[in-house]
């Protein structure tokens, strides 16, 4: 589920170049705070992939509800 999580929610990066840098910035509008710069937009989407992993670790971390992508959600559950 976190695979196809994560797969889903790169389909939604944006990139653009930004004219006064020469930087690529790319952002998963759907996701406040997930967003990357670089040097070429290559880079940029891997870097962007490592911020979503993190933003969903920590908003699991944080027993956050993150939001549903295509109609998938990731969802814990308390182990008993």
């Amino acid at each position: 589920m976190l695979t196809a999580y994560i797969e889903a929610a790169m389909h939604y990066a944006r990139c653009e170049w930004l004219a006064d840098d020469g930087v690529v910035y790319c952002e998963i509008p759907p996701l406040p705070g997930v967003w990357a710069s670089g040097d070429d937009e290559a880079c940029t989407r891997v870097e962007l992939q490592e911020v979503l992993e993190g933003w969903i670790a920590l908003g699991l971390a944080r027993h956050d509800s993150l939001p549903a992508i295509d109609g998938l959600k990731i969802t814990v559950e308390a182990v008993r």
